[in-house]
């Protein structure tokens, strides 16, 4: 059904920045210390001729979304860069009018046939992946939720009801979904206010002792020293996966660390999510080390809330890496696995009780996938990927608009604080938060809030 208000593409732009890691972080075994940031502005016309234009903003995330032993990480990113400009120069050719949903739904093919031809023409050891292809693709598409709402003059969170979106999920999932339809997943105002998980990476110094050569800068530079400077309650801890006594340790290190700053802010409640990269071999991996840790710090094991994705995430290549023995114990959730429907019914086959949503995954893949776990009642939560400044805000709009959701993961502030400046001075309270809590609420304005 044609609706006045649907758009149509009149230009794309592509562009990329840099962000320098003020501090290395450490992922699956690489140290990373420098992103490419993507950006694309998106220029839309209805049909009822009203324009708006609109941004998405994502880091590139090469290390994350294309983990490769014969594909060198510089070799990764200048493949992805390559998709990222060519899949925008695809996607302004769309002809005719649509919904953003409509649009990725139609382009996400297109964009995986040019990730299969770069990935050809640039002689890749192997196959870019269809997460890596998601990433370098993301920002069109929150470009053009972004500019659908400003074209409208309206809050993008609030026009995916019926009388702007036409059918139901089917279109878009699968049969098991006729009769719902996406607005009845997705608050159209976002939460006041929402925990800010804050990252200890496995290099992390964790107190004074740790420290080996400060930094310097001003910013705090152990745990103990962001627990009290930020006011956080929330800590997501990362941890190796291949030796179970080192990371039963660095969880209680973690625990002592915190309960000292926690001591100085007079509170003694506060949050853990764990993440081992996708490193442990199998669940009984994980199995000893909840009950090793239980057993070293038993208030440290009751503050955690759930598991990321601990094994392998070719989830078909692994069926023995069945999460049910796990997930009876701590939430387990569904991270890297996760690229489309298929993936969601094969983790939730594999015993996988929650789902990370990410906005680097595609804007409307996370709406539908928020969808799906919510009428199937899993654990949500909502991660990051080091996003810098308006990559952050997109990833806590998300956050603040999916109504299961309970926290937001954001550590573009810890790592890469130069690339924040310019949002950080427009949207302060949002970058750093107080009582634990970043102003989610503050992002209500036209097109995806801020």
């Amino acid at each position: 059904m044609p609706y006045p208000t649907d758009i149509r593409i009149l230009e794309l732009a592509a562009d990329t920045t840099e962000s320098r890691f003020r501090t290395p972080l450490k992922f699956g075994g690489q140290v990373v210390t420098f992103s490419y940031n993507l950006h694309v502005v998106a220029t839309v016309e209805t049909r009822d001729g009203r324009r708006g234009v609109g941004h998405g903003w994502m880091p590139q995330g090469s290390v994350w979304g294309f983990p490769s032993k014969v594909v060198t990480p510089e070799q990764a990113s200048a493949a992805g860069l390559a998709l990222f400009r060519r899949a925008t120069a695809a996607t302004a050719a769309f002809d005719g009018y649509a919904h953003p949903i409509e649009i990725a739904h139609q382009a996400e093919p297109v964009w995986l046939d040019l990730a299969a031809q770069v990935s050809r023409e640039h002689g890749l050891g192997e196959p870019m992946p269809k997460l890596y292809a998601l990433v370098e693709t993301s920002p069109i598409d929150a470009a053009l939720h972004d500019a659908y709402g400003r074209a409208l003059g309206r809050h993008s969170w609030e026009l995916y009801g019926p009388e702007h979106l036409s059918g139901d999920l089917s279109r878009f999932l699968d049969e098991s979904f006729a009769g719902l339809t996406l607005d009845q997943f997705v608050s159209p105002r976002p939460k006041t206010a929402l925990p800010l998980y804050h990252l200890v990476g496995a290099l992390d110094p964790l107190t004074a002792g740790d420290v080996a050569q400060p930094i310097g800068d001003g910013l705090p530079e152990t745990l103990v020293d962001w627990i009290i400077a930020d006011d956080l309650t929330h800590l997501k801890i990362k941890l190796n996966g291949e030796d179970v006594a080192w990371d039963a340790r660095r969880v209680a290190a973690v625990e002592a660390a915190a309960g000292e700053a926690m001591a100085r802010l007079g509170r003694d409640a506060w949050v853990y999510s764990l993440d081992f990269n996708e490193r442990c071999a199998s669940v009984e991996y994980i199995l000893e080390f909840l009950a090793l840790c239980e057993d070293l710090a038993p208030r440290a094991f009751s503050r955690v809330a759930y598991i990321e994705q601990p094994t392998a995430r070719d989830l078909r290549a692994h069926p023995e890496n069945v999460m049910h023995r796990a997930a009876a114990i701590k939430p387990v959730v569904i991270d890297e696995s996760l690229t489309d429907l298929d993936t969601y019914y094969l983790a939730k086959e594999q015993g996988y009780s929650g789902v990370a949503l990410k906005a680097c995954k595609g804007h409307s893949q996370a709406l539908l996938m928020a969808a799906a776990a919510q009428r199937d009642g899993l654990f949500l939560c909502v991660q990051d990927l080091t996003c810098p400044g308006a990559a952050f805000l997109h990833s806590a709009a998300l956050a603040a608009h999916i109504p299961a959701v309970t926290a937001i993961e954001g550590n573009g502030r810890q790592y890469c604080p130069e690339s924040n400046v310019e949002w950080a001075a427009r949207y302060p309270s949002v970058f750093k938060p107080s009582a634990g809590l970043i102003a989610t609420g503050l992002m209500d304005g036209p097109g995806l809030g801020f």
